[in-house]
């Protein structure tokens, strides 16, 4: 019994930090929704219980922000796969000079991201910007990054590419040095190719490695609000570049619509609630394989 107590007491710091931090902004932000708070409401503010998901729901811009948001997501999950695997396949094999490889390699997920974002802005400036000066030389028209819908999409979307994909390639390269190496042994032996090694050998091993790495990565990307608003400003051109959260923020401390805003902020949350789900569940089925 004493035992027992003594654990409590233990995890009561802990627990009162979690309770103030996380679990008291969370109900409080649902409690928010439910009412019509804004600038012109913050004392004098009125429940009207689901009006503002009403509101959400029936807003024209909603679903063209989702669609965006999962393009957004996807683009930048591919590629952080596809170079962050790459790379760390090569930094895996014996290469001079791989500890200072992997050191610049790494530079980019260690730079913070406000400083990343600005420095990519102004590669993209139309007339001074090195990518254009870069695509003039080779006798390819400038890009106006941000006065074209696509473009300015594509833009944050390159930005974050470089950001993410050395957090990838770090856990894949700490999955590929737990790989025995009997299996490439006995793949030789078999007489398999370097597609099938990959493919039958390789990824099998590096998927309880990626999973988790693959969940967070969504998340991160879902509501990652630097990128796209420090490199677009916003929404470059006339609000087209916007996600999900971005909007959220605008409208939050833009339009100044609290409850709105929140009401916005707990569609994501459910959004992301059922990717987690998702999750448990494929880790679920991948320890009943191994």
């Amino acid at each position: 019994m004493k035992s027992r107590k003594l654990i409590w007491l233990f995890l009561l710091p802990a627990g009162t930090v979690i309770a103030c931090v996380v679990v008291y902004p969370f109900i409080y932000n649902f409690y928010i929704s439910a009412t019509n708070m804004s600038l012109y409401h913050i004392r004098d503010y009125t429940f009207q219980g689901f009006a503002n998901y009403g509101e959400l729901l029936t807003e024209p811009d909603l679903y063209y922000y989702f669609f965006k948001t999962m393009i957004w997501t996807f683009a930048n999950l591919f590629f952080h796969l596809v170079i962050g695997i790459s790379v760390a396949m090569l930094l895996n094999r014996q290469l001079r000079g791989r500890s200072i490889f992997r050191a610049l390699l790494i530079l980019p997920w260690a730079m913070p991201q406000y400083i990343s974002a600005l420095t990519w802005k102004g590669m993209f400036n139309y007339r001074y910007g090195s990518i254009n000066l870069i695509l003039q030389k080779l006798n390819i028209p400038p890009i106006e990054w941000f006065s074209n819908e696509i473009w300015a999409f594509i833009a944050p979307i390159l930005t974050n590419i470089w950001l993410g994909f050395p957090f990838i390639m770090v856990v894949t390269l700490g999955g590929l040095q737990s790989i025995p190496r009997d299996l490439y042994e006995a793949a030789d032996i078999d007489g398999a190719s370097g597609w099938q090694k990959f493919f039958n050998v390789t990824l099998p091993m590096l998927k309880p490695v990626l999973a988790p790495a693959l969940v967070l990565g969504t998340i991160w990307t879902f509501n990652n609000l630097n990128v796209i608003w420090l490199v677009t400003e916003g929404g470059l051109p006339a609000d087209k570049s916007h996600i999900l959260v971005t909007y959220v923020y605008k409208a939050a401390f833009t339009y100044y619509r609290y409850g709105y805003a929140a009401a916005f902020s707990v569609f994501i949350f459910i959004i992301l609630l059922v990717i987690v789900l998702i999750y448990l569940r494929q880790t679920k089925t991948l320890e009943k394989a191994y």
